[in-house]
């Protein structure tokens, strides 16, 4: 008989708002666009009663090289998103010299949900789709549709090298 294998799979797909701006930096070896937010992504179900009740998860996010500069670019706190991407951990030794350990998703692509106006209205929030540079074969295409309520959906793609 032959051996089987578990499938290797880490994806996870998740929308949700940002709890706060994102924290942009770059790497100090060769200067790599960095950026890390946070989520917080509701639940509702019914109780044992039949009430509605409502649970928030908060999720950790990080996103590198040409998706973090349109996150620096794009994003701010209580922004509409949605990610693509997959699950890691990462350790390292705090202060005091503990060992810590997190667990975040390594976005490959991220939708920007928020609802941007039309030129000449006052509304800074864009909305676009981009992606990782290592996960994508795209070039940089700005399509833009519009809607009955004068809104402009606008979708980036971004690759990387």
């Amino acid at each position: 008989m032959a051996d089987l294998k578990m499938p290797e799979i880490n994806s996870v797909v998740i929308a949700g708002n940002l709890t706060k701006d994102p924290v942009f930096r770059q790497t100090n070896s060769g200067g790599t666009p960095v950026v890390n937010f946070s989520i917080a992504c509701n639940r509702r179900f019914r109780d044992s009663n039949h009430q509605w009740q409502e649970d928030v998860c908060y999720v950790g996010v990080v996103a590198w090289n040409k998706l973090a500069e349109s996150c620096r670019d794009n994003l701010k706190k209580s922004a509409a998103v949605l990610v693509d991407g997959e699950l890691q951990s990462r350790t390292w030794k705090a202060q005091d010299g503990s060992s810590r350990t997190v667990v975040e998703i390594k976005a490959r692509r991220i939708q920007f949900l928020n609802k941007r106006k039309k030129d000449g209205e006052d509304d800074d929030e864009a909305s676009g789709f981009v992606e990782d540079d290592c996960h994508s074969n795209h070039g940089m295409d700005g399509s833009s549709r519009g809607d009955e309520s004068g809104h402009i959906y606008e979708y980036k793609y971004l690759s990387s090298d």
